[in-house]
């Protein structure tokens, strides 16, 4: 089988999901195609030299819909003939895009991908597609259906994690986020966003809050406690689905939950043929890929059962990965995971992460797949997992090795 190689890989900085926010401006369509230009000058990709393009976003409407690959190709300076395939596994959308992108290489069918995502979630608002599990009752019951912010709060409470953890990592992501930055760690993934006259728009993650303490947090109220026991009162759902709790501890709050914002991120993969014959020089192969379905009414402990299948999928153990990056979805989604594989936490997410820097959901998983092959040369290491947790209950996995 074919080996699929990342040859380069880009991200926007990501821009606060709201009407003030910096990139309110930018539809979906022009920061996709930004970064899809991006990929074809950095590497001299002229003509049909890429076999398409797989493009994820998770709120598939309005200026997000139709398929949007597509339509960011033709808005590119990409050549017209490569065509364009959008997709949905809803956070893990990016990382599905480069995971499907490799193994459409490793089995043959075309030589070059360009793969990634966008969500402009200040011009597109989450939930705004109406998935049928929140709407429809007879999905809704039959599925324990609960939101996802109930959801986190439930891994809290079975795993044990205190809203005193919770706010440690929160305030531990934006340090390591702004350390990143002051140390010049994502200067070769960032492209700078342009207004329609060239002009930079954006070149710096807007959502930070460095300043952030554990004491600052500590004065916000739980974001989901009314809605879990007043009104719609979710806690029952959750309750009789998991009648060995006693009740529902609520700990997540907006400053240890991840950011709405806007971003986009882009992976150019190929074969080895492909890069010799470009004149490009592979920086990582991707070893593995994998995904999962897992519990619908928990829903986010998916990067546990997805890391175990990859682990198990290549004969690896958890020792044998150097760097982990762990979307932080919400606080108790990464707890959960260190405590799940005894992992330290300075091997995960060590420049920060959503919670500091935000979750434009589509493009997230491009993005951490970027940022782990970024500090595995930085730090001069060899083998990087990137996960995420999924709505509806779903994970996603994917594992690099530097070459």
């Amino acid at each position: 089988m074919t080996e699929a190689y990342i040859y380069d890989a880009v991200r926007s900085p990501r821009g606060k999901g709201r009407r003030d926010g910096a990139l309110h401006e930018v539809t979906a369509v022009r920061l996709s195609s930004q970064m899809m230009n991006a990929i074809k000058n950095r590497n001299g990709l002229d003509g049909h030299v890429v076999e398409d393009v797989i493009w994820g976003n998770a709120t598939q409407v309005m200026e997000q819909g139709g398929c949007l690959a597509r339509t960011s190709v033709l808005a590119s300076e990409l050549d017209e003939r490569i065509p364009g395939l959008s997709i949905n596994r809803f956070c893990a959308s990016g990382m599905e895009a480069v995971n499907l992108a490799a193994n459409q290489v490793k089995g043959g069918a075309g030589q070059a991908y360009i793969a990634g995502g966008v969500e402009m979630m200040s011009r597109v608002a989450m939930g705004s597609d109406g998935a049928a599990i929140a709407v429809d009752p007879t999905l809704t019951f039959g599925t324990d259906f609960v939101p996802q912010g109930i959801s986190a709060d439930i891994i809290a409470t079975e795993y044990g994690f205190t809203r005193a953890q919770a706010d440690a990592l929160a305030v531990e992501s934006q340090r390591r986020a702004k350390a990143a930055w002051d140390d010049n760690r994502f200067a070769r993934s960032i492209v700078p966003v342009l207004d329609q006259n060239g002009l930079t728009i954006l070149e710096h993650d807007e959502y930070m809050r460095p300043g952030t303490d554990v004491a600052g947090l500590g004065k916000l109220n739980a974001s989901f406690e009314q809605m879990g026991k007043v009104m719609p009162g979710f806690d029952k759902v959750a309750l009789m689905k998991y009648p060995h709790l006693e009740e529902i501890i609520h700990i997540h709050h907006a400053g240890n939950s991840s950011g709405i914002v806007d971003g986009s991120a882009a992976v150019l993969i190929g074969s080895k043929e492909f890069g010799e014959a470009h004149g490009l020089k592979p920086r990582a192969r991707i070893r593995a890929t994998a995904k999962i379905g897992t519990d619908p009414t928990i829903m986010l402990t998916g990067p546990v059962p997805v890391t175990e299948k990859i682990l198990a999928d290549s004969g690896m153990a958890i020792g044998d990965i150097d760097l982990f990056e762990v979307n932080e979805a919400f606080a108790s989604v990464v707890l959960r995971f260190m405590q799940a594989f005894d992992v330290s936490p300075e091997l995960v997410n060590v420049n920060g992460g959503s919670i500091a820097m935000g979750h434009p959901l589509g493009a997230t998983g491009a993005v951490i797949i970027g940022t782990l092959l970024d500090e595995l040369e930085r730090s001069d290491k060899e083998v990087g997992l990137a996960t995420l947790c999924v709505a509806s209950g779903m994970g996603a996995a994917t594992i690099i090795e530097r070459v």
